[in-house]
């Protein structure tokens, strides 16, 4: 079965449908419901530094065998680090916590605050 993907304008292919980490604690639980969604077919994981589990959304990517290109990653960054410099430390430290070498997406988490420095 082909998971329904969108296009976007760079000819990219997002999954339709993502597994959504928010209020999941890091204390294993984040893990074993990652590796889970992976097991069932889910493609697209959403976290963000805000939720304090990209370690374990990294980990249950690492441990789940599939090869990066097949698990489309979104993380997200928080409005404390919308700072120019502030900005490229957390995206440094979210790739280091998910143990990724690049995001598949990565949004502004709230649109207020320095904006324009973050993006």
């Amino acid at each position: 079965m082909t998971e329904p993907t969108f296009t976007l304008n760079d000819g990219n292919q997002i999954p339709a449908i993502g597994f959504g980490t928010f209020q999941i604690p890091a204390d294993g639980s984040t893990k074993r419901a990652v590796k889970q969604a992976l097991e069932a077919g889910y493609r697209h994981i959403d976290t963000a530094a805000a939720y304090f589990n990209e370690q374990e959304v990294g980990a249950a990517i690492k441990e789940s065998g599939l090869d990066r290109d097949q698990v489309w990653v979104t993380s997200k960054m928080w409005l404390q680090d919308y700072q120019y410099e502030d900005a490229k430390k957390a995206i440094d430290t979210s790739l280091t916590k998910l143990g990724l070498d690049h995001l598949d997406l990565y949004l502004l988490h709230q649109p207020y605050g320095a904006v324009d420095e973050a993006w």
